[in-house]
């Protein structure tokens, strides 16, 4: 069967053997609105839990607004220029608005980036700026949580007198889902506070997964680092298989993201009635798949289904390599997976990016991982503790053998932006 992966810009198709196969996995299909801004328009105007925008912004002097990453599909310019308008149009001045973008520990957007992700317009009009994780000095200490997390946060957000998060409702390898609280922590967050806040001591918790809010600690601690900070106003979007919105949520922070989760919980989630030996799945396409570092939260997606012992065959661009200078460090400070954990476990040791080798050492105690990737020599992957494949087709046909004539495969196109799960009774 001929089926399309989500991978770089273009997908990648790939032929499965039918009489083997689960799935396609995918998300429920729901319409998409037919007329997306005029949604965000009337929410800026009948908010969740707080007065319409333009009465929140008067009377305040700045604003900073946060937006997502590069690696983030979110529809900037639908969401951003109507709350600008509403800005400037409240008293506000241009020159006191500043768009931040919320980079957590990732690399900054400059350039033709930039006005990728906001649109030339925006980016001529207005100061944007990037957040920098690894600078202390650009952030305000807001005091230490009751878990222990010292709460750093972008000075130019604590500063401003209106503070407003955009974002996208998704599931989330760690704390849940995105969206709502998450753009300001990890987004505008200082190392000091993610490394604590993703240490072993959240991160080993069996509800910090995908999906999961309650008693999910990393949920709940950077929803109370959020209150802290302070936030007056979100708008958050979801999405389709073709990236079109599905829903807009706007108002006070926490309402209104758990309004945008009630909505995508029924959309992302599919069951298969048992685990199958052979998971396919992808690093969910362009902009999410462009390091290996990403591509691992499709890895950590396929967990709930594959069998133990099994392997997970995982097609992704990686058109930008490994990831940050510390994440590959960790690969070479570390020559077992076990020893890694040992190390970070014991707490004596920290290196940046350390939380997604984590999470590569959750999926490897599980099942084999082979990756498929145009990105990187099949002799680097076989330096990050998974397996090189020069097809998806290869590597499936290779994993049927070994687990023999009763083994499945199941498929989830879009890798992580599914939860799959394993039918009840």
């Amino acid at each position: 069967m001929q089926i399309k992966l989500d991978y770089g810009k273009q997908g990648l198709m790939v032929d499965l053997p039918a009489e083997r196969l689960v799935g396609p996995l995918a998300l429920r299909p729901v319409a998409p609105l037919a007329n997306p801004r005029a949604a965000v328009e009337r929410l800026l105007e009948q908010p969740l839990g707080t007065p319409p925008l333009a009465e929140l912004a008067k009377g305040r002097r700045s604003a900073c607004v946060l937006v997502c990453d590069i690696t983030r599909p979110v529809p900037n310019r639908l969401l951003l220029e109507p709350m600008l308008a509403i800005l400037e149009q409240s008293g506000i001045p241009r020159e006191a608005i500043t768009i931040l973008v919320a980079t957590g520990m990732h690399r900054p957007n400059e350039g033709e980036e930039l006005v990728e992700l906001l649109g030339a317009d925006i980016v001529a009009r207005y100061r944007c700026e990037n957040h920098f994780g690894k600078d202390r000095d650009s952030h305000t200490y807001l005091g230490t949580t009751p878990r222990g997390v010292p709460a750093w946060i972008d000075s130019r957000y604590v500063q401003a007198e209106l503070k407003i998060a955009t974002g996208l409702i998704e599931p989330h390898l760690m704390a849940g889902y995105s969206g709502g609280r998450k753009l300001i922590c990890p987004g505008i967050a200082a190392l000091e506070t993610v490394r604590v806040w993703h240490g072993p001591q959240f991160l080993e918790h069996p509800l910090a997964d995908y999906g999961h809010l309650q008693g999910n600690p990393v949920h709940e601690e950077n929803t109370l680092i959020a209150r802290m900070a302070g936030c007056d106003f979100i708008v958050n979007v979801t999405l389709d298989e073709q990236r079109r919105v599905t829903h807009v949520v706007a108002g006070e922070m926490e309402q209104a993201f758990l309004e945008g989760v009630r909505f995508i919980e029924e959309v992302v989630r599919a069951e298969i009635p048992e685990a199958c030996d052979v998971v396919v799945t992808s690093g969910a396409g362009y902009p999410l798949d462009t390091t290996f570092y990403q591509s691992i939260k499709g890895m950590t997606g396929a967990l709930p289904i594959v069998k133990a012992g099994g392997t997970i065959v995982v097609a992704a661009s990686m058109t930008e390599g490994i990831g940050s200078p510390e994440f590959q460090q960790l690969f070479a400070e570390n020559r077992t997976l076990e020893g890694f954990m040992e190390r970070i476990l014991g707490r004596d040791y920290f290196v940046m990016d350390q939380w997604q080798l984590e999470e590569l050492a959750k999926v490897r105690r599980k099942a084999r991982v082979r990756v498929v990737t145009h990105g990187l020599p099949a002799e680097t992957l076989r330096g990050l503790f998974v397996d090189p494949a020069p097809t998806v087709e290869q590597a499936v046909a290779e994993a049927l053998q070994q687990y023999g004539p009763g083994a499945r495969v199941a498929v989830i196109p879009k890798g992580p932006y599914v939860i799959p799960a394993i039918a009840a009774g």
